[in-house]
């Protein structure tokens, strides 16, 4: 505040008003979050009448941080800079303040500043914070994007869905990014004042900050805490003993607060899902439209060459050394939409951006931002990483064989594999889009050939040792905790028998291929018919894949076919069906009214579960919360517990829920729920011949009991009901009687419900004395004349009174 004999009594920042108007009213309504670009107002409170221009003048200084010191005039300058305009209203001086659309995001200190005629400086308000986001609403700023439809969900969607599993049998994962969530606005650019760049010339790295490519880069580096002080250390080994298991992760919000919490202390741990979660949480709490993008049967090409290369002696047992080439079942990174001024023109748009710590770039764990569409033209010459992204989606698979001589030999080669079903959510509901074809031309033709050829990759014939000899494998429904069959067949197109030594392996691995232990091993000599076909059963039994099966329940089945000189090879990855938590809610969804949620699970193992463990949270409903299972969990046993919450917004929300044990990971649950607005209908009546002293105003809202009989006549007493219930008002010793349904007091607020009062004596009177009379809001009319019973201790006196006036109706949230 400023000093008491000055000018300025305050700033109200109209938080509400502003804050709506810029998207961010989600994020909070009691501090100001505006967007670059986009101007907004303010209002100078002062003591008297607002200071004359003519003997006084305003000015306005803007702090980034510590650092950048910006000057507001109150004449528009030239394009790029702040500026303000005025308007006196009495006792305030209305501000619109005007920021450039390649203004840096960040935190701001703004101060108003009051100068005499000759520019003395003579009063300032007390400094008010406020944040400045990127505008994808603006046409202006570099992450523009027209159309509506996808902002909703790019930026202001706070539930999502990950894309798991393998190519053919793909899974969903739901994940709350709960951008808007109290606090998270403020952690993310603590995320970016802790980058190296941040912390070693500040000044220079809030100035960057007006650039999404900068931005977005930076942020994939800090959301992975390889190289700095980072938000998520990744394990992939199944040892998680110091820290929470990736899959137990449900949401953002957690990570990023644990992370801010304990000082900028990496969380242990995350995989990738949980990285491009995490980072898509922060680019579109920023401003930056941003959607998360799977790639199943994705190339991790460590030496550059465009193929994914794999050793393998003749038992099938790698014999890779060092830094091994690998293909992730799925791969998970964010796409985010801006201009790339820095790039010839065209490649505007979509740029992967991915915070997984595979490969260093520029001397950091960071990939991105790379157009999407230089991956699809093979342009790996642009910036950033093309090379790296382009090989995740092209990359040739070519298994060798070595010989005990240490020769070797080629059983397979497949160019078709990697890159396919490329996928993110849907902008219209929770739905898979595939996006393959904008990364890639349809395999196999002549542009794909091409461009191939233009990333540098000669292209090589399609063919394994044999012409002949062809190798499919099969498999039943594998339901995780069952025993299932796996079927090897091995075709034969030539004129001849052909001997050969068939060899089945399968082994327990994770979704980036590391070999957690073989479960079981078949190898027999076959004779196939010519022009026909044997097949082979292996059954694959619990007890043998049970102990050594990773948290991403995968098993991957390896066939090797020796004839002669020839050998051919074939894989397949099976992952393993499991169970879904079952969510019931009890009590109604209205915000602060609270639920009891029912979760139930079913042990489908057959050995029993210990140390059960629920974690719980929802944007818009609850933080997160974990519940301890009760008991040990038998095999087929069910279990059920209950936790309460209060949803603290409105709107449509996911409640997702993680299951944990001691055997068993990663079983998800979820529950979409409507939640409605606390809403506040009230009605006022004034009695006959009365003023405002017989005015009786009634609040009505979901939630607590009637007015009892007894209570005294008060202006601006309040009372809660529960819609369709009866409410009684006494206005000056009458009672009367407001009834209404719940979806007539709704639609209040479009001025059509009808909602009846009724004029009655106490409770216990006949029900003949009633009069009842309708009316609607957009009218005041009113409501009799009426029989009346005049309540008194004395005695009770039938009247017949004037009528009673309606004076307001309305509705409140």
């Amino acid at each position: 505040m400023a000093d008491q004999s000055g000018v300025f009594i305050g700033l109200d920042l109209q938080c509400q008003e502003n804050n709506h108007a810029h998207h961010t009213e989600e994020m909070d309504i009691d501090r100001l979050l505006v967007r670059r670009g986009q101007p907004f107002t303010i209002a100078v409170q002062c003591r008297d009448v607002a200071p004359q221009p003519v003997r006084h003048q305003l000015a306005l200084v803007l702090h980034l941080g510590k650092e950048v010191v910006l000057k507001v005039s109150s004449s528009r300058p030239a394009r790029g800079q702040w500026w303000f305009s005025q308007q006196a209203a009495q006792s305030e001086i209305m501000l619109t303040l005007h920021s450039p659309a390649d203004a840096p995001v960040g935190l701001y200190t703004m101060t108003i500043v009051l100068l005499s005629a000759d520019g003395r400086i003579l009063e300032r308000t007390t400094p008010e914070k406020f944040y400045l986001l990127f505008n994808p609403w603006c046409k202006a700023d570099s992450v523009y994007l027209n159309d509506e439809e996808q902002l909703l969900e790019y930026i202001l969607n706070e539930n999502g869905t990950l894309y798991q599993g393998s190519w053919d049998e793909i899974t969903s994962l739901p994940w709350n990014f709960g951008q808007f969530e109290r606090d998270v606005v403020d952690i993310c650019f603590e995320v970016l004042d802790n980058s190296p760049a941040a912390l070693k010339n500040p000044e220079k790295g809030l100035a960057r900050r007006a650039d999404p490519v900068y931005v977005s880069r930076t942020i994939t580096a800090m959301v992975n805490a390889n190289d700095d002080r980072g938000v998520v250390s990744g394990r992939w080994d199944g040892q998680y003993g110091d820290g929470v298991p990736p899959t137990r992760w449900t949401g953002s919000v957690p990570i990023l607060r644990r992370w801010s919490e304990t000082g900028a202390q990496r969380v242990r741990y995350g995989q990738c899902w949980v990285f491009s979660g995490v980072a898509c949480t922060i680019l579109r709490c920023l401003g930056i439209p941003t959607r998360c993008v799977t790639n199943f049967s994705s190339a991790h090409d460590t030496d550059g060459n465009l193929t994914v290369d794999y050793l393998f002696n003749e038992r099938l047992e790698s014999v890779s050394e060092g830094k091994k080439d690998m293909i992730w079942n799925y791969h998970c990174w964010v796409e985010a939409w801006m201009k790339r001024e820095d790039l010839p023109k065209g490649y505007d748009g979509w740029q992967v951006l991915d915070p997984t710590p595979q490969e260093r770039s520029d001397g950091v764990y960071c990939c991105g931002p790379c157009p999407v569409k230089a991956v699809k033209e093979g342009e790996v010459g642009f910036k950033y990483d093309a090379p790296f992204v382009f090989s995740e989606v092209n990359a040739d698979i070519v298994s060798w064989i070595v010989h005990s001589d240490g020769e070797r030999s080629r059983a397979s080669l497949n160019s078709k594999i990697v890159g396919r079903n490329i996928s993110t959510k849907g902008v219209h509901g929770d739905y898979r889009e595939d996006i393959t074809d904008q990364y890639k031309y349809p395999e196999g033709s002549v542009k794909e050939r091409e461009i191939f050829e233009k990333a540098g990759r000669r292209v090589v014939q399609q063919n394994g040792g044999s012409d002949q000899l062809e190798l499919i494998i099969k498999h039943a429904q594998a339901v995780h905790g069952t025993d299932f069959d796996v079927i090897v067949e091995v075709h034969n197109s030539g004129g001849q028998d052909t001997l050969a030594q068939l060899t089945v392996t399968s082994n327990a691995v994770t979704y980036n291929s590391l070999h957690m232990g073989e479960c079981q091993r078949k190898t027999s000599n076959v004779t196939v018919p010519a022009q026909q076909a044997h097949k082979e059963v292996l059954r694959l039994r619990y007890d043998h894949y049970g102990p050594c099966v990773s948290e991403h329940h995968l098993i991957r089945v390896m066939a090797l076919l020796k004839a002669g000189t020839q050998h051919v090879m074939q894989e397949v990855n099976i992952p393993l069906s499991m169970p879904k938590l079952h969510i019931k809610i009890i009590g109604e969804m209205v915000v602060s009214r609270k639920v009891t949620a029912l979760i139930s699970f079913t042990n489908p193992l057959p050995i029993t579960l210990k140390g059960g463990l629920f974690t719980v949270e929802g944007a818009g409903l609850t933080e997160a919360q974990e519940v301890p299972a009760p008991e040990d969990i038998g095999p087929g046993q069910n279990v059920t517990v209950k936790f309460s919450f209060k949803p603290k917004r409105a709107g449509l929300r996911k409640l997702l829920v993680d299951f944990d044990s001691d055997k068993l990971r990663d079983v998800k649950g979820e529950a979409t729920l409507r939640v409605r607005r606390k809403m506040h209908y009230f009605i006022s009546l004034q009695a006959p011949g009365n003023d405002d002293c017989g005015r009786r105003e009634q609040h009505l809202q979901p939630a607590a009991t009637p007015l009892p009989a007894s209570a005294p006549a008060s202006p601006t007493s309040k009372t809660d009901i529960t819609p369709p219930q009866h409410v009684s008002m006494h206005v000056q010793g009458y009672v009367f009687v407001v009834k209404g349904n719940q979806a007539d007091l709704e639609n209040l607020e479009a001025q059509r419900a009808n909602v009846e009062a009724s004029a009655v004596t106490r409770s216990d009177q006949p029900s003949n004395v009633n009069q009842t009379q309708s009316w609607n809001p957009c009218c005041t009319p009113e409501l009799g004349p009426l029989p009346l019973k005049k309540s008194s201790p004395e005695q009770d006196q039938e009247l017949e009174l004037e009528p009673a006036k309606v004076v307001e109706t309305g509705i409140w949230t």
